[in-house]
C-alpha cells in the first residue's frame, strides 16, 4: 500500500520511550512530521535525527510536532535519544504495524531481517490529511528535510 498527498494518514497507537501512548488522531489540530527510520545507532539514522535535532527550533517555529519512528524497542531507543540528546519524541513500531500502515516497510532487509521500517517522511495537517509523502528506497538516503520544512511553512500560511 502506498499513501500519497492529499490521503487521510491512517490513525496509530504507539508508545514513547517514557511508555506513554501517542494516537495520532489525538493531535488533531496540529502538524506532525513522521520520520520512519530502519534502526537506532546506525550512521545514517544518527545523521538524521541530528540534523533535526540541531533544528527542531525551526520545525517549533512552523507549528509541527515531530516524532521518529523504527521497529526498535522502547528501551533501544530510549538509550539512543538519551545518548543523541534528541529533543523529539521517538515511538516504537516493533510489532511492525504503522511501518506496513504507511507504506514504509522493508519486505526482506539487510541480513533477512524483515519488515524494518523504511526511511520516510510525512508531514500530516491539522486535520489529519498527508501534505507530503517520500519513502526512499535506499536506506543510505535521507527524506528532503528542506520541502518537509517547505510545506509546514505552506500549512501555515494557508491557514492565516
Amino acid at each position: 500500500m502506498s499513501l500519497k498527498t492529499g490521503d487521510m494518514a491512517p490513525d496509530f497507537t504507539l508508545f514513547d520511550t517514557d511508555k506513554q501512548a501517542v494516537k495520532l488522531s489525538d493531535l488533531r489540530g496540529k502538524n506532525v512530521v513522521l520520520l520512519f527510520f530502519p534502526f537506532a545507532f546506525t550512521s545514517t539514522c544518527t545523521r538524521e535525527l541530528c540534523s533535526v535535532r540541531d533544528d527542531i527550533g525551526n520545525y517549533a517555529g512552523l507549528n509541527a510536532t515531530v516524532f521518529g519512528i523504527s521497529v526498535d524497542s522502547l528501551h533501544s531507543l530510549r538509550k539512543y535519544k538519551e545518548e543523541q540528546g534528541l529533543n523529539f519524541v521517538l515511538l516504537s513500531d516493533f510489532n511492525k504495524e504503522v511501518c506496513g500502515a504507511y507504506g514504509s516497510q522493508y519486505e526482506v532487509f539487510g541480513q533477512n531481517m524483515k519488515g524494518v521500517a523504511k526511511r520516510s517522511a510525512f508531514v500530516i495537517d491539522k486535520d489529519g490529511v498527508i501534505r507530503y509523502a517520500e519513502v526512499l528506497e535506499n536506506a543510505s538516503d535521507i527524506p528532503d528535510l528542506a520541502t518537509v520544512k517547505n510545506v509546514l511553512a505552506g500549512l501555515n500560511t494557508a491557514a492565516v
